[in-house]
Parts: structure tokens; C-alpha cells; sequence
């Protein structure tokens, strides 16, 4: 069998756009990865286009080697897009491999440590702006399975908060956790916009909400910043989604910077670089819980690297997205008190529908981060991702 070809399917839903990757071989065998990187959309794909020399011709068998040698013939070798590309592609060469052997991904990784994944809810906050509106959607998240759920109540903040800022986070955490009641794991996501003094204090006043994690207080450039949070809070701290090199994660693990690491499957180069991470935080005795906030290739590509690594915690879904992202793909998943059960489908088990993506072009889309709009996310009016035994 040698690789044909290899396309790229753009597909917009409104708070960012999915990028999808296909290669072709000579046996009629396709496999498709996700290489979507938030605001990088038309770089990613230009970096997945120029990969197409280097695969063509080439045993799609031969996973590892091929990846490995297009990370050393890179000679840049790292960086977000690069390193993003590369899971997608990965995941495809373990598509089609599954495929042609009639086994799931996670058998190519070592096989399943569980039968199902826990999860947590993201995205279900779309729309709330007032501490009653979210108490509502968390409510109604909870309606839907989930037992945990995450969401950014830190407003516009950027480095610094002020009294009121902090007044407004509180009380948003205060009614979640009043809506929900106390058996509900509740995260938040700061992504990175507080310096030192003002996520150490925000980690000291939100302890009484008994929360699970408090996830990437700081910016994600200083390993030593975020150990000194994490050394001064009285909640755990995860972090892990922009970094992109094991030796960025090994740093964190060898200076006590994070409690959780959250690897990206595809923005730290695929499944298998995942899965030597979790290994190296196995070896501390740190829990995995991956970043997975985008589209239903990379959900899949996210599922079956949970499934596979020794010391998962608990899986990221996007429980509200546009009406649209199910017209994407082909899939099907078990959805079942709170967790997605482990596909027996070969392969990823999820096929792009090609044409499917032409309906939704490339549109450009800010960061959302600094401007207020991170509550809507584009998709206020979005629809349920998980539905009783459908996804």
C-alpha cells in the first residue's frame, strides 16, 4: 500500500474554523485526521499542503518513522503550527492503518486501559453573560449527563483584575456552584491572562468552591511563573494546551508546576508524542486530562489516546456547538452518564463528509479572549454535541 494523495477540507463554525486532512492510497483505503489550530487556520493548512512531497509514495504503515522523519527534516522542528500539522497527519496514517487492519486506533497504541472515558462539559456557558444565566446553562448542562463542567469567568481581564472584575468572577463561580450543588466538578479556564500576584489571589479567593482545577492562570511562555502559582494556591493547577515539545511538559513536571497536564493530541504532534507524555508524568504519578475544546475528528483522535494511556483523568467534549458540526462527519458514539464508552469501529471511526465542508467556507475570526466575547463564542444559538447515545 503507498499514500496517493493528501487533501485539506476547511470548514467554518463560526467561533473558529475546523481544519480536516485526508491522505489516499493506492488500496482505495482513506484515513483523515483534524490539524485545527485556533486563529491559524490558512498557516496550518499550508503547512499540511507542503507535507504532501514528503508522503507521497510512501508505506502509510510506517507511522512512526514518517512522522519522526518529516519532525527532523522539518529543521525548525517545533512551534504550534508545524507540530499541529503533524498530529493531523499521524492520525490519518493510524486511520487508514486501523482501517486495513480491522482494529481500532487504540489497539495501534498499546491497546485500552478502560472501557469508557469521563467527561467534562465545555462550551455549555454560551450565551451567559449575568451569574443567573450561568447558574441556567449549568444547570441545563447537568440535565444533559455531564458531572463536570469548565468554563473562563475571568471577563476581559489581562494580567491585572480589578475589584469589580473580581467581584463579577466570584459571584459567576458562586451561582454555578449554588445551581449545581456540591457533587459536580467544576473547572475554571483562565487561558493565561493573569501575572503571578493577581492568579495567586484569584486561586486563594475562589477555594472556597471546592474546585477541581484552575487551569493555565498564566501566560504559557514561563514554567517557573506558573510553579510559583501553583506553590502559593490552595487549588490544583492544570496547564499543558500550549505547549508543544515533551521537553516543555518534562520542565513542568521536574519544577512541580501543574498538578494536571492538559496535552493537545494534535497541537503537541499526535497520539503517540501524547502518549510519551503521559508516560513521563506517570513516572511522578500526575494525571493526564487532555485539551479538546474543537472539532469531531480531533474529539475522536483525543478519545482514542485516552484510551490508551495509563493515567487519564477525565476527557474535554464540546457539549454545545453549531447545528452544522454533525454534517461534517460520519460517527458514532456512546454517550452514557457521563462518559463516551470506547468506539469499536476500525480506525478512528469517523468519516469526513468532503462535500459537507464546501457549505461552511473559511471565515477569519479574532481571539476572544481580551474583547468580552469569549461567553458567545459565536454559536449562542448552537445545538447539544452530546445526546443521550448519539455525539
Amino acid at each position: 500500500m503507498k499514500i496517493t494523495g493528501l487533501k485539506t477540507f476547511v470548514a467554518n463554525v463560526s467561533r473558529t474554523n475546523f481544519v480536516f486532512v485526508k491522505l489516499y492510497t493506492d488500496d482505495g483505503i482513506d484515513g483523515v485526521g483534524e490539524a485545527t489550530l485556533e486563529w491559524k487556520t490558512m498557516t496550518v493548512v499550508s503547512a499540511l499542503e507542503e507535507l504532501e512531497r514528503v508522503l507521497i509514495g510512501k508505506d502509510p504503515f510506517q507511522v512512526d518513522h514518517l512522522i519522526e522523519t518529516m519532525h527532523r527534516d522539518s529543521y525548525w522542528r517545533t512551534g504550534a503550527v508545524f507540530r499541529t500539522a503533524l498530529g493531523g497527519i499521524e492520525a490519518a496514517l493510524l486511520d487508514i492503518k486501523g482501517k486495513a487492519l480491522g482494529v481500532p486506533v487504540f489497539e495501534l497504541l498499546g491497546g485500552k486501559y478502560r472501557d469508557r472515558v469521563a467527561c467534562y462539559a465545555n462550551h455549555w456557558f454560551f450565551g451567559a453573560v449575568t451569574p443567573e444565566q450561568y447558574a441556567t446553562n449549568a444547570r441545563n448542562a447537568v440535565a444533559m449527563g455531564y458531572n463536570a463542567l469548565k468554563w473562563d469567568p475571568f471577563d476581559v481581564a489581562d494580567l491585572e483584575m480589578d475589584r469589580g472584575q473580581r467581584r463579577k468572577t466570584i459571584e459567576i463561580v458562586e451561582a454555578v456552584r449554588a445551581a449545581v450543588g456540591p457533587d459536580v466538578d467544576l473547572m475554571l479556564d483562565v487561558h493565561g491572562r493573569l501575572n503571578v500576584p493577581t492568579a495567586i489571589a484569584m486561586c486563594r479567593e475562589l477555594a472556597p468552591f471546592d474546585l477541581r482545577w484552575i487551569e493555565e492562570p498564566t501566560p504559557p511562555e514561563s514554567i517557573d511563573a506558573l510553579a510559583d502559582v501553583r506553590a502559593n494556591s490552595p487549588v490544583p493547577i492544570a496547564a499543558g494546551e500550549r505547549w508543544f515539545e515533551p521537553g516543555k511538559f518534562l520542565e513542568a513536571i521536574n519544577k512541580k508546576a501543574v498538578d494536571i497536564l492538559q496535552p493537545d493530541v494534535s497541537h503537541c504532534g499526535g497520539m503517540g508524542e501524547t502518549k510519551r507524555i503521559a508516560h513521563m508524568a506517570h513516572i511522578q504519578y500526575l494525571p493526564i486530562a487532555p485539551h479538546n475544546p474543537v472539532g469531531p475528528v480531533m474529539n475522536a483522535m483525543t478519545l482514542h489516546a485516552s484510551l490508551a494511556i495509563p493515567n487519564f483523568s477525565v476527557f474535554e467534549t464540546v457539549s454545545v456547538d453549531v447545528p452544522w458540526r454533525k454534517e461534517l462527519v460520519r460517527e458514532t458514539l456512546e454517550f452514557e452518564n457521563g462518559s463516551i464508552l470506547a468506539p469499536t469501529a476500525p480506525g478512528l471511526g469517523v468519516e469526513l463528509i468532503e462535500e459537507a465542508c464546501a457549505k461552511f467556507p473559511y471565515e477569519a475570526t479574532n481571539v476572544p479572549l481580551f474583547d468580552g466575547s469569549m461567553n458567545t463564542g459565536g454559536v449562542a444559538s448552537g445545538v447539544a454535541v452530546m445526546k443521550g447515545s448519539e455525539h
